[in-house]
């Protein structure tokens, strides 16, 4: 096997600074995606991750440079949005529990959802306090591979109504009371677009990028004319709300079996230029056909860097990062949705391993 030996000639942060600007690079970059995984590998627990903030962050740092990953610090998640609206959530716990979780949502039935109201106050609201304490920690702080010194995630609006009255509920209204379906749509929304005018006032926006993701939108649960009603108008106004107060690059996660959605995602602002990350499930050439003016991340089988050998990895990892090198608009290499918190360090070495000896541009 022919390997790469060379030296950067860029930092993690003038790499990546690069390709924002549409400039060449040395290499490509690799995002790890990564926060249960991080706790993990420092001997802590995964609910460090979300609950113990200065934890988190150091734990988020180390793993990124062990690692070789650009660092963006990170918090949050989708088991932690109805929690906002007054849910009730678990912190994980035990073998089989990943990330935080809804027991129990705020909507139960029709009547709670034409009930339902907006949080009073977006910074004592469910999650926030935490979150707004771990930004704080890491907008003090800026490495030489760290981008931006927050990575401020939120929910698209989908699936932050799922969270609210419950998935399989909201889908069940999309076909039978969608009247009533885009009543929790409008409140998820309303209460994001607060969300947004509270982090730029809070954290501002220099060194800071919003992280969206709308797992509950895969084609598993919505058709393309579904996406095409209920999901993609809100999308669009929390898109323009994100640019309207001064973020430039929107990063997008859009997870899952989205393939049949894309037409419809394209039509969707993603800034100037919008960081795409994409699932296994969608070919990265695909992604670039629909994005071709922005940058696209991806997309490694999150299960395999659980189940592989590390040449197993190694191999599939490789096969990422050369179709990957091909799209013309930037790409960085990354699992395709979070790395798995119980990966093996040696099967996520692998990842590191391909992107040093096979991300080099010529």
């Amino acid at each position: 096997m022919e390997i790469n030996i060379r030296k950067d000639r860029m930092t993690k942060y003038e790499r990546l600074l690069a390709i924002l600007n549409r400039q060449p690079t040395d290499r490509v970059p690799a995002w790890g995606f990564a926060m249960g995984f991080t706790t993990l590998h420092c001997g802590l627990s995964i609910a460090d991750a979300y609950n113990n903030p200065k934890v988190s962050l150091a734990a988020q740092r180390k793993a990124c440079q062990d690692f070789g990953w650009v660092f963006t610090p990170m918090t949050g998640g989708s088991g932690t949005i109805g929690y906002e609206f007054g849910g009730e959530m678990k912190w994980p716990s035990g073998e089989y529990a990943q990330a935080p979780m809804m027991t129990r949502t705020p909507v139960q039935n029709e009547d709670d959802a034409w009930k339902l109201k907006l949080p009073d106050d977006v910074a004592t609201a469910g999650f926030i306090p935490i979150m707004t304490e771990f930004y704080k920690l890491s907008t003090g702080e800026r490495l030489d591979n760290q981008p931006f010194n927050a990575g401020i995630y939120i929910n698209g609006p989908f699936t932050r109504a799922g969270k609210v009255c419950d998935t399989s509920l909201l889908c069940k209204w999309l076909v039978k009371k969608p009247d009533l379906a885009h009543h929790v749509l409008r409140l998820a929304t309303d209460y994001t677009l607060k969300v947004l005018e509270y982090w730029k006032d809070t954290l501002g926006i220099e060194g800071t990028v919003i992280f969206g993701s709308d797992p509950s939108t895969a084609n598993q649960l919505l058709s393309p004319r579904q996406f095409e009603e209920f999901a993609m108008p809100y999308q669009i106004e929390v898109h323009k709300k994100i640019t309207a107060l001064g973020w430039q690059t929107v990063f997008q996660h859009v997870c899952g079996e989205q393939n049949e959605n894309l037409p419809y995602w394209a039509k969707i602002p993603m800034g100037n230029p919008g960081i795409i990350s994409i699932g296994h499930e969608v070919e990265l050439a695909k992604a670039a056909e629909y994005f071709p003016n922005d940058i696209i991340m991806g997309n490694l089988e999150p299960a395999i860097i659980q189940t592989g050998t590390p040449e197993e990895i190694y191999q599939a990892a490789k096969k990422v990062i050369e179709d990957g090198k091909k799209i013309p608009g930037g790409f960085i290499f990354a699992p395709g949705c979070e790395l798995p918190p119980r990966a093996p360090a040696e099967n996520v070495m692998a990842t590191t391993r391909a992107v040093n000896d096979f991300g080099w541009y010529d």
